[in-house]
């Protein structure tokens, strides 16, 4: 199997409804963080704009924003970022009758294995579901994405640092190339930590699933002994952890971004308290990436794909962005696609074979 990027083949712009379309409304906000009346509200679908009788691509997009004409481009901001005067989109349609082009079609279906009737068995993704060929695809989107210098996003839940097994076989994973970025909250770092320097998470061997004595001190002595520290780098630097995701994330240069959450013990220093911030420098991750993989965190997944637009423009050309959502439970990788996400695929399965899986098939 060779995986080929599927092309993007954009609207005919001859078609009578686009080239008589009217241009889009633009209405100037009247104040900062408000949204004249009747916006319109941005999806994760290629959406085109007349201005000035021209129809303009956003370079990206994400649900639930707003589109503001800057003079030259579309940009989609969210309602925090508006300023007072940013011209804004107005208008209900997406069939261009009001200027406003949403286009979910641009990429072509793959052929074969498929079909069109209105009824068939085993067309949700569930426990059921047989992900032999899933994974096949997906080793090989991976080879492609690293040798065209594609941009793979992982978001991580804690129970990828539970394993040794997974943690081993994401290490692996950075080692050869396959992690361009990493997102998780305090908990994933901190038992990733905890098992680099105590050999447990949340106080238990991270081979044997033993709890050690005392081991609930483990996770706040490593959360200490970092924040002692002054950062992770400085404390991977002091050879305090000598392995794992964090180690090699440091040893690599992979940017991480670790957002908190009301529940956190510490946090680690590099954790950001301040959920807008966290979520911009999410976002600054999220706007390289032309793969994400999410495992094992709800919140932390409806965020990033409420955050990811379905398509990419690299070098001037429109190409799908690649979404994965991977969870034990059907409950948590169904919620994202209730959320407007549709573009996701989903693995219903445990992490920790998961990621075990994905590194023996890219043979690490």
């Amino acid at each position: 199997m060779t995986f080929k990027m599927p092309e993007y083949k954009e609207p005919d712009f001859d078609q009578d409804f686009l080239k008589n379309a009217p241009d889009a409304r633009l209405v100037p906000a009247q104040k900062d963080f408000v949204a004249p009346d009747n916006y319109h509200a941005t999806t994760i679908f290629p959406e085109y704009f007349k201005i000035n009788g021209k129809w303009i691509l956003t370079q990206e997009s994400r649900m639930d924003c707003v589109a503001v004409y800057d003079g030259q481009t579309i940009r989609v901001l969210e309602f925090r970022n508006l300023k007072k005067g940013d011209l804004v989109v107005v208008g209900r349609s997406e069939d261009a009758s009001e200027g406003i082009y949403v286009y979910p079609y641009g990429f072509e279906r793959p052929s074969g294995g498929g079909t069109d009737e209105a009824f068939s068995f085993r067309t949700l993704r569930s426990r059921e579901t047989a992900y032999s060929k899933d994974y096949d695809e997906l080793y090989e989107l991976l080879k492609y994405e690293k040798e065209n210098g594609g941009n793979i996003l992982w978001t991580l839940g804690p129970a990828c640092a539970f394993d040794s097994d997974s943690r081993n076989a994401f290490a692996a994973l950075i080692r050869g190339g396959y992690v361009q970025g990493l997102m998780a909250g305090n908990a994933l770092a901190t038992h990733d930590l905890e098992a680099a320097y105590l050999r447990t998470a949340l106080g238990q061997d991270v081979y044997t699933q033993e709890s050690m004595p005392q081991g609930h001190y483990n996770h706040i002595d490593t959360l200490n002994k970092v924040r002692g520290c002054g950062s992770i780098k400085a404390f991977v630097d002091a050879s305090y952890a000598r392995d794992g995701i964090m180690y090699e994330c440091v040893k690599h240069s992979v940017p991480y971004v670790l957002v908190g959450s009301i529940r956190d013990d510490g946090p680690l220093p590099e954790v950001y308290g301040n959920v807008y911030e966290g979520q911009n420098a999410m976002r600054a991750l999220v706007r390289k990436a032309t793969t994400v993989i999410c495992m094992a965190s709800a919140l932390h997944t409806i965020a990033t794909g409420n955050m990811t637009p379905s398509f990419r423009v690299v070098n001037g050309k429109i190409r799908p962005l690649y979404f994965f959502s991977v969870d034990i439970s059907e409950f948590a990788v169904n919620k994202l696609r209730d959320r407007g996400s549709l573009s996701v695929k989903t693995f219903v399965t445990n992490v920790q074979d998961f990621i075990v899986h994905v590194s023996n098939g890219l043979n690490l």
